[in-house]
This record gives C-alpha cells, sequence and structure tokens, in this order.
C-alpha cells in the first residue's frame, strides 16, 4: 500500500518531511488509448536527509489511494495531538 511504501522511504531512513503538494490530474490519453478520462493524483514530497540535503520524491496516486492515504494522515495527526 501507498503508505508503506512511503513510510519505508521516510522513516526507516530517518528522512524530515519537509514539504508535501499534490495536484489532481486527469489523463485524457495515450498513445495506445483514445479516451482514458482517468483521474490521479500527482504527489511530490520534499524530504531531508540526516545531512540536510533535500530531495524530492514524485509519484501518482489512484483516487482510492490518495483517500486512503488521506485517511492515514489524519490519523497520524490525531495520535501526535495525544502526545
Amino acid at each position: 500500500d501507498c503508505w508503506a511504501l512511503i513510510r519505508r522511504r521516510l522513516f526507516e531512513t530517518r528522512n524530515t518531511l519537509v514539504d508535501f503538494q499534490w495536484k489532481l490530474g486527469m489523463a485524457v490519453s495515450s498513445d495506445t488509448c483514445r479516451s482514458l478520462k482517468y483521474p490521479y493524483v500527482a504527489v511530490m514530497l520534499k524530504v531531508a536527509d540526516r545531512s540536510g540535503q533535500i530531495k524530492t520524491k514524485c509519484f501518482e496516486m489512484t483516487i482510492p489511494q490518495f483517500q486512503n492515504f488521506y485517511r492515514q494522515f489524519k490519523e497520524i495527526a490525531a495520535v501526535i495531538e495525544t502526545v
């Protein structure tokens, strides 16, 4: 799942999330399909490694994947507020 990938990439390597941006897109066609009409979410994360060097990680998610990702972020925020 998407959260496991992000957690592995960010937290196991002790990176720090610096910026999180997303945008909604629509794939309308490709070289093999004339009419896709496929919505997706493009995500861009900026993370700082232990030395402070900032790297950008970009990936795309389906709408259901992004909704799940968002729910998990809300759950994390709720836990952090109790600490």
